[in-house]
């Protein structure tokens, strides 16, 4: 059944983003969630698990993460009993970068593309091949990038997957707040090597 999304999303435009999450496990449809590791991604993560801890939860290691990246994923996922399922390129980072010499610069845009479908692009393909998920539910906002400005909470992507983001309208200040009241860890060195520049897309959400 196809979704109305003008007014799926004006139904859950006043929801919490906890009601939005159980909105979307209540599709009776394949789902996945993700999570980069990164700053605040705990936020995600605790409204997942509070909800349904089982739900396969990808997790694209580019191997370039920073150390304080991998003990506080190894908290995260400890603490909140997600389901986080690891995808990790073909190739070491360090194979790679003593082959290719090291992460393309933002002036070598085709290099850089390459690289991208490499580190996280081909391991989330696998991810997908292998869940075939029909929701994703995602952690984007509204105010990230000139991409997600187009988006909404509910919006469908290229491959035909429907893609939720439940804090889609949060502000910097709510994500930190929810963080807070929680008492969420979160990593203070987080490292994207797919974000040549600020505002990027890596290519996950820009499927056409």
């Amino acid at each position: 059944m196809e979704l109305d999304l003008d007014t799926v999303n004006d139904t859950l435009r006043d929801a919490s983003a906890a009601e939005v999450v159980r909105w979307a496990l209540g599709q009776d449809r394949r789902a996945i969630a993700t999570t980069s590791m990164g700053r605040n991604a705990a936020v995600m993560l605790h409204l997942v698990s509070q909800v349904d801890a089982s739900l396969p939860t990808i997790w694209v290691d580019t191997g370039y993460n920073l150390r304080d990246t991998y003990v506080v994923a190894e908290r995260l996922i400890r603490d909140l009993n997600v389901n986080i399922q690891v995808y990790s390129p073909q190739m070491t980072s360090e194979r790679r970068n003593a082959i290719m010499g090291g992460i393309p610069t933002v002036d070598e845009e085709e290099r850089h593309q390459g690289f991208t479908q490499d580190v996280k692009l081909e391991p989330f393909a696998r991810a997908l091949a292998e869940f075939q998920p029909e929701i994703w539910l995602t952690g984007i906002r509204q105010e990230e990038t000139e991409h997600r400005k187009t988006l909404d909470i509910v919006s469908v992507d290229g491959r035909g997957i429907i893609k939720v983001a439940p804090i889609f309208y949060w502000s910097e200040d709510d994500v930190e707040n929810y963080m807070e009241q929680l008492a969420l860890p979160t990593c203070k060195h987080y490292f994207d090597p797919t974000k040549a520049h600020d505002g990027r897309e890596c290519g996950l959400h820009t499927h056409a």
